[in-house]
Formats: C-alpha cells, sequence, structure tokens
C-alpha cells in the first residue's frame, strides 16, 4: 500500500517538558550503542505486518498484550484484510472475533475499525506520516505513532514501552519520571547515527536481558558501563 508524503512535523509538543541535562558521560552513551550495533546492526520489531496499514494495526493492538499473542491473531486477519477498506468491508463484529484471544479486544476492535475511516476518509486511504496527523486516529498514542514512524518510514523515533523505561531509568541513560520525559531525555544524549535504531536495541535489551524482576546481568554486554546495583548473578 502507498503510503502518505506527509512531512514529519519538527513542531515539539505544546506540553513536552525541556530535556534534562545528561546524567552520562557521552563517551560511555557512545559505548553503549556502540556494543548494540555491534552485535545487532539492523534490529528489527518483533510484530508481523505486510504495509504500513497492517503495521499500524498491529501496534495498536499490541497495547496491554505481547507481541506472540498479538502476531497469532493477526496472521489469519492481515491474510483477508491489509487495507483500511477491507478492514470495514470485514466489519467490527469479525474483526472481534480473529482478535478475541487479545487484552482489551472489544475497545480494539472498535479503534481499528474507527482508524480504518478515517484513514480513508481523511488520509485517503494512506498511512500518514506525521506524529500529529497518526495521533488523530483512534487508539493512536504518541507512542504508537512514534513506532509506525519509525518502522515504516525510517523516523529516528523513540518509542518508550515499560521495557526501554525500565532500561533507560536503570542504567541509567536518560531517567524519568514519565515515557515523554525518557523520550525527550534520550534523544538528547544518543548520537544520531544510532537513533534510528535505539529504541528497538533497548526494548529488545530490557525485553530479555535487563528483565523486571531478575535481570541477567552475567550476560549483558554493556554490564561493565550499568551502575545498577547489586548486578545479579549467574543461576548456578
Amino acid at each position: 500500500m502507498p503510503v502518505s508524503k506527509m512531512p514529519v512535523s519538527k513542531v515539539p509538543d505544546a506540553k513536552a517538558p525541556a530535556a534534562k541535562a545528561p546524567v552520562v558521560d557521552p563517551a560511555v552513551v557512545e559505548e553503549i550503542f556502540h556494543r548494540f550495533h555491534r552485535v545487532d546492526p539492523e534490529p528489527k520489531g518483533e510484530l508481523d505486518y505486510v504495509n504500513a496499514y497492517t503495521l499500524l494495526v498491529a501496534v495498536v493492538l499490541s497495547a496491554q498484550a505481547t507481541d506472540v499473542g498479538v502476531n497469532k491473531a493477526t496472521r489469519a486477519l492481515f491474510a483477508i484484510a491489509d487495507t483500511p477498506q477491507k478492514m470495514l468491508d470485514l466489519g467490527e463484529d469479525k474483526v472481534r472475533d480473529h482478535i478475541k484471544t487479545i487484552g482489551l479486544f472489544r475497545a480494539k476492535a472498535k479503534n481499528v475499525i474507527g482508524l480504518s475511516r478515517d484513514l480513508i476518509a481523511t488520509f485517503g486511504g494512506e498511512v500518514p506520516m506525521s506524529r500529529a496527523a497518526l495521533e488523530t486516529l483512534p487508539g493512536v498514542g504518541r507512542k504508537t505513532a512514534n513506532v509506525v514512524m519509525n518502522i515504516a518510514f525510517g523516523e529516528p523515533t523513540i518509542a518508550v514501552d515499560t521495557h526501554l523505561f525500565r532500561v533507560a531509568n536503570r542504567i541509567p541513560l536518560a531517567p524519568g519520571k514519565t515515557p515523554l520525559e525518557v523520550e525527550l531525555g534520550l534523544e538528547a544524549i544518543i548520537p544520531e547515527r544510532y537513533r534510528r535504531h535505539a529504541h528497538h536495541w533497548l526494548i529488545l535489551h530490557g525485553r530479555y536481558v535487563c528483565k523486571a524482576r531478575k535481570p541477567e546481568c552475567w550476560r549483558c554486554l554493556i554490564r561493565d558501563l550499568c551502575q545498577f546495583e547489586p548486578k545479579t548473578p549467574a543461576v548456578a
């Protein structure tokens, strides 16, 4: 599916707090992302999709759900509805049946139909590139918009989920009390050459290594650069 060529808005959010002064030595930040890049130069998100539209739908469905669970539910759905019009033709009831294994499936089915209708009515059936435009769609917040902009359009946005929020505060890289504070803090310190993939590296690191309850510090590639204490030992 073609995607909208609407330019990405560079206007700062009216309510966005100013980025805090960096708390980490720039050389340390450089080394952290250098290591992530060396190990995984082209990290990928774990949601399945076939185009920008199905990516948008998948990210909306992933709220308070696992990527694995979303992929299981969308496999059959995207096989028959990979455009806004096909999704509208399918109808809310059948969309709901396809995603009923996902949390909040009733509200999400309503949002999928709503955003599909708005894409057709407002954007000619194309997925807009602008964060402001994406956030006008039902079920789409800043994090979802950032994911779509990054993966579909290659924009260096940073989508802060629970994993990234934890890692950014734990290392720490960009400590903050809200996802927006963390996002802006990371934007201020991450070297431009690493920014496009930064949120994937941090999310995957938090999901598989720097876990919430028992971070696996013994196999962390940035263990010596992380200030988190006490480091967890390897399980015997």
